[in-house]
């Protein structure tokens, strides 16, 4: 059991030192929709577009832009 949490932490822990998109891919990544600009969103771990508020996951650092795998954010 004290394994397992030790376990966790440090996940915890990595997740939140992990680098976030770098701007100068973020400048250049576009909603494949649109064609709109991505936004980082502050948690790290969506891409979202402020045109059709489709967000896009971010999974170990990779902006993973597929539509089928979007959601829609009406905010």
């Amino acid at each position: 059991m004290r394994l397992c949490q030790s376990h966790r932490a440090w996940n915890l822990f990595w997740r939140r030192m992990l680098p976030m998109i770098p701007q100068d891919l973020l400048d250049i990544l576009v909603c494949p929709v649109c064609k709109e600009p991505l936004v980082q969103k502050e948690n790290g771990e969506s891409l979202k577009c402020g045109e059709c508020k489709r967000v896009y996951p971010v999974r170990d650092n990779i902006p993973i832009l597929l539509v089928d795998e979007a959601t829609t954010d009406p905010a």
